[in-house]
């Protein structure tokens, strides 16, 4: 990385506040249910633990981690699982928390995956979404932000294994 410029795209306080209002949408919507939420690794983390703190609904958790293999940093869509989720999801509401969308493959390969697994339902929750790098279409079913084609690292997002300590979320410009 050259001179380590950054621009705060999103606050502390803009991401509680919406955090917050996902946390309100989806408790209403899995009223009377007991979803399990599924974080994919690493970068959810941070946004799950928020979240799940701000349900008004019991949940499940578990975790999964995912690859998609692909020449630099092309996604090839094609999935391999890392560390498999260990909660059976046979008949069960299943919700997938996931830091970033951008070109749909591997979420759409993750949903199908899990799809065979007769869950009751999937539903997407990505805390944020480019959708000008989409490859296939995939929409996630609760959005914390749109972002244009920048990247970003903090609370929870990376480069290079760095910067996710961030409370906010930065724009991370000069990468070499």
């Amino acid at each position: 990385m050259k001179n380590g410029e950054m621009e705060v795209l999103f606050s502390r306080e803009m991401i509680d506040r919406r955090v917050r209002e996902l946390a309100d949408r989806i408790s209403l919507e899995y009223e009377g249910t007991e979803p399990l939420v599924v974080g994919v690794l690493k970068g959810a983390f941070v946004f799950m633990a928020d979240l799940v703190r701000h349900l008004h609904v019991p949940c499940g958790i578990d975790f999964i981690r995912v690859a998609s293999y692909g020449s630099g940093s092309t996604s090839s869509g094609k999935v391999r699982i890392g560390k498999d989720i260990e909660t059976p999801i046979s008949g069960r509401d299943v919700l997938i928390v996931e830091d970033i969308v951008d070109t749909g493959l591997t979420l759409s390969s993750l949903v199908k995956i899990l799809r065979e697994r007769h869950p009751a339902s999937i539903r997407v929750c990505a805390f944020l979404d480019k959708r000008e790098r989409r490859q296939v279409p995939f929409e996630a079913d609760y959005v914390g932000f749109s972002i244009p084609d920048h990247f970003v690292v903090g609370y929870g997002l990376d480069f290079n294994e760095k910067f996710r300590f961030f409370p906010d979320v930065r724009v991370l410009k000069n990468i070499i």
